[in-house]
């Protein structure tokens, strides 16, 4: 919050200001909540035919093993990496404007994460089964981990990044739970004295407690560009035209930038909608975040052209063969949706007053999710259909199983993150006030 901005609450009004508006959310609170149901609904129900009738019901097919579900399971992973980059690395870097909406991104990027880790067991079909076999008992089954293979670096370095998220976004919660502690009571009171460990804001607690979230915060920074660098390599590794390039790793860390980003802001302008926090969450601080998803978005161009160069460069007929039937073959249509809400559509914001038009930039911040959404189903999709056999090659569509899944995901993520909403402070109370501008004393005639 920069301190020109006019402010007329006191630190005293913070706790009030905020709190008041946790129990009367505005109407469309309970729209969005029943709309989250009813896709979650709708991907129970498909889930439960999948499990029933096989993998059929998916678009899954020789060649393309790795279809919607693997491209939903990419994408909430990249979404989660914005709420470690706003909360963990510019608090290194002491942003101010990040302390009113580290909260929602940091809920944001556990939701997301539990949200991603539900793919990859859809995806074998039948879990029960799975479940047997997957750990490594080799007394029992004869199985052993490969440690080489970065589907195995995918199960630590995801697991890493959701226990530090977790521990991340509980801790900062703590101060604001002793607060929500002292204004309730009865068994509400109990449950959060409970959560807050008995926090009492002593200056011995604050001490410890910013040695350790910094700490947290210096450990979660590089695994931002760990966690995708790592899920790039699924791909990366392999010999497969279309995968086999290491532009991948920064590639992938900006594109989950891109998306993270995008969703904070898709988040925030309903959010504080629903819970009237029009007087926390600043015009600055949306356009803040405009600002990084706008930088991340021309990383992002530069990317798809460097990528395309590549191809070219390296001499490799099927290389260069694949990323011309990206642009102007039958998956045309996916990458130029891709690539004109991920770059041409975003170039709106370099108008400031484009950045500050909330609708505008609500509609941009929605296309980019949409286009992030298209990309990993180009990298995935348009990549399995032709190797380097031209008789293996193939064709994908995806099935009414997989839309029904993705909507499933959606509605998932909603309903937890609403919950959090309802429940819990979405701005930080303790970080608001540490940016607050502090009040002069007058001398009274």
């Amino acid at each position: 919050m920069s301190e020109d901005v006019k402010w007329n609450r006191t630190i005293s009004d913070v706790n009030d200001g905020i709190l008041a508006n946790l129990g009367k959310p505005h109407p469309t609170y309970y729209v969005a909540w029943a709309g989250a149901i009813i896709f979650l609904l709708i991907g129970a129900i498909t889930w439960g035919i999948e499990i029933t009738y096989g993998m059929g019901i998916t678009g899954k097919t020789s060649p393309v093993y790795w279809g919607v579900l693997i491209t939903d399971f990419v994408f909430w992973v990249g979404i989660g990496h914005a709420g470690t980059l706003i909360s963990a690395i510019l608090f290194l870097f002491r942003a101010k404007w990040r302390n009113t909406v580290n909260r929602s991104a940091e809920a944001m990027t556990v939701f997301a994460v539990i949200t991603a880790g539900l793919f990859p067991l859809i995806h074998v079909g039948r879990l029960w089964v799975a479940m047997y076999w997957i750990p490594p008992l080799p007394n029992t089954n004869n199985v052993w981990s490969n440690l080489r293979s970065p589907l195995a670096w995918d199960l630590f370095a995801i697991s890493t990044y959701l226990t530090i998220s977790l521990l991340f976004w509980y801790m900062g919660l703590v101060p604001d739970l002793a607060s929500i502690r002292d204004r309730v009571k009865g068994v509400r009171r109990f449950i959060y004295g409970i959560m807050c460990f008995g926090w009492r804001g002593t200056a011995k607690q604050w001490h410890h407690y910013e040695a350790g979230y910094g700490f947290l915060a210096a450990l979660a920074t590089p695994l931002v560009l760990s966690v995708h660098s790592i899920v790039s390599w699924d791909f990366a590794m392999s010999i497969q035209p279309g995968w086999h390039t290491t532009i991948f790793p920064p590639y992938f860390v900006a594109g989950a930038i891109l998306s993270g980003c995008a969703m904070v802001y898709t988040l925030l302008v309903p959010v504080r909608k629903m819970f009237r926090m029009e007087e926390f969450i600043r015009p600055e601080h949306l356009e803040a975040c405009v600002k990084l998803t706008l930088l991340t978005s021309t990383i992002v161009f530069y990317a798809y052209a460097i990528e395309f160069f590549v191809a070219w460069y390296s001499g490799n007929i099927y290389e260069w063969g694949l990323f011309e039937k990206r642009a102007i073959g039958p998956y045309a249509f996916y990458f130029w949706v891709m690539v004109f809400c991920n770059c041409i559509f975003p170039m709106i914001w370099w108008s400031k007053r484009m950045r500050n038009n909330v609708a505008v930039s609500m509609v941009v911040a929605v296309l980019v999710n949409v286009g992030m959404w298209f990309e990993r189903y180009n990298i995935i999709v348009s990549s399995l259909v032709e190797d380097f056999l031209p008789g293996s090659w193939g064709h994908f569509q995806p099935s009414l199983g997989d839309i029904g899944l993705s909507i499933g995901s959606f509605g998932w993520f909603m309903f937890w993150f609403l919950i959090f909403c309802r429940f819990f402070p979405i701005v930080s109370m303790s970080e608001l006030k540490l940016i607050m501008p502090k009040p002069l004393s007058k001398k009274h005639h």
